[in-house]
């Protein structure tokens, strides 16, 4: 009887054990990170700061990249969120029909970040960027301050992106009084479909054909970097005045060789590091409490991040770029 008592007793504490040991073993949270496209050198570092942040947070990201495609990108959601992700990041491709994956991950009760670009008319959770209105006025402002007078060109980003809009204001809202007193013209003012090199050449090559510029302003490095293609056919590069956004590598390298002037640097160990807090923070419960803006996406007020930009010109980059044999 003894003995049977004791085997209980033995059983009885294994079993506790096993419930206690159970109990307190956490389960890894799960991220779903959804890109747009690695068409531009930054996103591949979004990503990869991104997962190594979310790993020191004892976390895991599934990566899906829909190479431009928005049907893809949807599908990529169902599958992620059917793997039940407790997280989803968003790099949308369309920021419209991107609508469709954050609706579908509010169904099933998964919350949503979109990250650098808004997706628009949804119930979207957080949104994380960079201060884009700030960016435009940092570019502007530097232009502005260089040129002191002259005819100024403006490449903006697609009209699909309302950081194209962000952009443009801010750089309008530092030009208008200079606008007013004549110091400054705007000769040609126009939006390309895509944030692509061919964009930007070919929208300055419009622009050179039918004016005289001293200064462009465009809305990234890689629209820079076309308008620059055209100003070197003209025999222009280095004599007037570019102005971009990312500070990638080539842009640096330009800005180096004077065929740039300016850029705009948006940390992006910033960004990605952020971004995988508010989603570890988000997939684990804990509140967030510090996202104190909000940003309208059409259907409610997202409460959002955004972060500081840098100005990066020749004084300040701070790098030692190999200028030679890239072309």
């Amino acid at each position: 009887m003894k003995t049977r008592f004791l085997l209980c007793l033995v059983l009885i504490l294994a079993g506790l054990t096993l419930i206690q040991s159970c109990g307190s073993r956490q389960k890894t949270p799960v991220i779903g990170l959804l890109m747009d496209q690695f068409n531009v050198e930054r996103w591949s570092q979004d990503t990869t700061y991104f997962i190594k942040a979310v790993n020191e947070l004892h976390g895991k990201v599934i990566c899906k990249v829909a190479n431009g495609d928005p049907q893809k990108q949807l599908d990529q959601a169902k599958e992620l969120i059917g793997k039940k992700v407790n997280v989803l990041v968003i790099v949308p491709v369309d920021l419209d029909k991107a609508a469709d994956i954050v609706n579908m991950a509010h169904r099933a009760s998964v919350p949503t970040i979109s990250y650098d670009r808004l997706i628009q008319n949804s119930f979207l959770d957080y949104y994380i960027s960079f201060d884009n209105v700030k960016v435009g006025e940092l570019q502007a402002d530097y232009i502005r301050k260089r040129l002191e007078k002259g005819n100024i060109a403006l490449i903006g980003g697609p009209v699909s992106d309302p950081n194209s809009a962000y952009l443009r204001f801010g750089q309008l809202g530092i030009l208008q009084p200079y606008l007013e007193n004549g110091d400054i013209r705007i000769v040609y003012d126009k939006w390309v479909d895509a944030w692509t090199f061919e964009e930007g050449y070919k929208k300055a090559v419009d622009c050179l054909n039918n004016n005289k510029v001293d200064a462009i302003i465009a809305g990234n490095d890689l629209l820079a970097r076309g308008a620059i293609k055209a100003l070197e056919e003209k025999g222009l590069a280095g004599k007037v005045l570019v102005a971009g956004q990312d500070a990638d590598t080539e842009a640096c390298e330009n800005i180096i060789k004077g065929i740039q002037t300016v850029s705009i640097y948006k940390p992006i160990e910033d960004i990605a590091g952020n971004a995988a807090k508010l989603a570890i923070d988000l997939a684990t419960g804990v509140p967030v409490v510090n996202a104190t803006i909000t940003t309208n996406n059409g259907f409610r007020k997202v409460p959002s991040f955004l972060l500081t930009p840098t100005l990066v010109n020749k004084g300040n980059i701070g790098l030692q770029v190999k200028t030679g044999g890239k072309k």
